[in-house]
């Protein structure tokens, strides 16, 4: 029975998704994808949840930080600041997107049927 001592939290694009759920899977880290979403730009989001042996997170973090890495986009932004109805119109903003934020918490008890 492996023993998992940690359990990763991965905030990461959408876009970014697929290719590390395989990187991870092919270096043989079990991964669990949620869909989620950002509060700021309301966008996908997905969240990966992986069990990992403490001597090996380094690897696991490293696959998903070589892979998730931040970039530009335009995107529309409503000012909502205005107080009339006529004055809320979108405007471009260019914001960073991607990249990862990730959790490492330390795991009490683990079990897998």
């Amino acid at each position: 029975m492996i023993m998992m001592e940690k359990l990763v939290i991965a905030i990461i694009n959408d876009e970014d998704a697929f290719q590390i759920i395989d990187l991870l899977s092919e270096e043989g880290f079990k991964v669990t994808k949620l869909a989620s979403t950002g509060g700021f730009l309301r966008a996908g989001n997905t969240t990966l949840l992986c069990g990992a042996e403490a001597d090996r997170l380094n690897e696991l973090v490293s696959i998903i930080e070589k892979k998730c890495r931040s970039r530009k986009q335009i995107t529309s932004v409503n000012s909502a600041h205005l107080s009339t109805a006529e004055n809320y119109v979108p405007y471009p903003v260019e914001v960073t997107v991607g990249g990862a934020t990730i959790f490492v918490l330390n795991l009490a008890d683990f079990k897998r049927f």
